[in-house]
């Protein structure tokens, strides 16, 4: 309410901004898409609202008052806030109506998460889910900020991550192992392979990658001392999905999760790298908030954690 208890109505905030842009009162009822005299009694109505005149109609074209300037910039302030509020509040309500969000590294989210889901809702009825398919780093971000209830990624004993280091609750929910794989030469030999005398050509994971920190961490102490040093590094990735695509491509080697490719060794598509060696074992893992959670998601995570529950 302004002066006199008058109401005030956010068309006429609209127009004084088209006003104050154009100068022009017939200009600016065009860009709003309103005749010319209804424009000008709006903007007549905002002053009487504000109780001073915001523009001199003397000058040509029409000029804002010492008023009007000092209205102009906080105008646009409280409409650009009521935008973000807008968005804002239409985001959380988006977010509210899934019961259920989860963040899943891209290769789970390709292999084992519908499967596993399957599972879980042949329990449990769940509702709305959300699900975002991210880099590890990615997804330790979303549960870090809230924005996620769990978390479902690879780890190792070996390589602990960020929700490690702030003991978020979790639960580990299956196995995969990273297997050295190339593409076979025409006798279905790697092309690209271990245990040579020539330094075989790798296709690597970025830092924001989970598979990677658990490479980088583990495989000298796995494989012997300055292993990586030994290695060729000739493309890097964060996701192992297109490290599968350029392995196939015959670019190089990549350790991969054996959810991913075990078709593509099956097929001879891919061949072991490692011939059976070279391999580290890592586990599939589920974290949750370590607040408390809707009741659907403390249920997922109850029936998840008596482990009567098959993937």
């Amino acid at each position: 309410m302004g002066p006199g208890n008058r109401p005030l109505d956010l068309e006429w905030l609209e127009d004084f901004i088209a006003l104050a842009e154009t100068g022009n009162f017939s200009r600016a009822a065009q860009v709003r898409s309103i005749a010319q005299p209804a424009f000008s009694r709006h903007i007549r109505a905002l002053e009487e609202w504000v109780g001073v005149d915001l523009f001199d109609r003397s000058a040509h074209p029409a000029a804002l008052t010492a008023a009007g300037k000092r209205f102009e910039p906080l105008l646009k302030e409280l409409l650009a806030g009521l935008e973000a509020a807008r968005i804002k509040a239409r985001a959380a309500h988006d977010m509210a109506a899934a019961s259920l969000r989860f963040a899943a590294t891209h290769v789970l989210s390709l292999t084992f998460f519908p499967r596993w889901l399957g599972s879980v809702e042949s329990r449990l009825s769940l509702g709305p889910i959300q699900t975002m398919s991210d880099s590890s780093q990615a997804c330790e971000d979303l549960m870090l900020q809230r924005r996620v209830q769990f978390v479902l990624c690879h780890g190792h004993a070996g390589a602990p991550g960020r929700l490690d280091e702030a003991q978020y609750p979790v639960l580990r929910l299956s196995e995969d192992v990273l297997v050295p794989v190339s593409a076979p030469d025409v006798h279905g030999a790697p092309l690209h392979a271990l245990g040579t005398a020539q330094a075989p050509s790798v296709l690597a994971y970025s830092e924001a990658s989970g598979l990677g920190r658990i490479m980088r961490a583990i495989q000298d102490s796995e494989f012997g001392k300055d292993f990586a040093s030994s290695l060729s590094v000739v493309f890097t990735a964060h996701h192992a999905a297109l490290l599968r695509t350029m392995a196939l491509e015959g670019r190089g080697l990549a350790w991969l999760p054996m959810s991913l490719v075990a078709d593509d060794l099956r097929s001879g598509a891919l061949a072991d790298a490692g011939k059976g060696a070279w391999r580290v074992p890592v586990d599939i893992r589920l974290y949750r908030q370590a607040a408390s959670m809707a009741p659907v998601a403390e249920a997922l995570w109850q029936l998840v954690s008596d482990g009567t529950l098959t993937a």
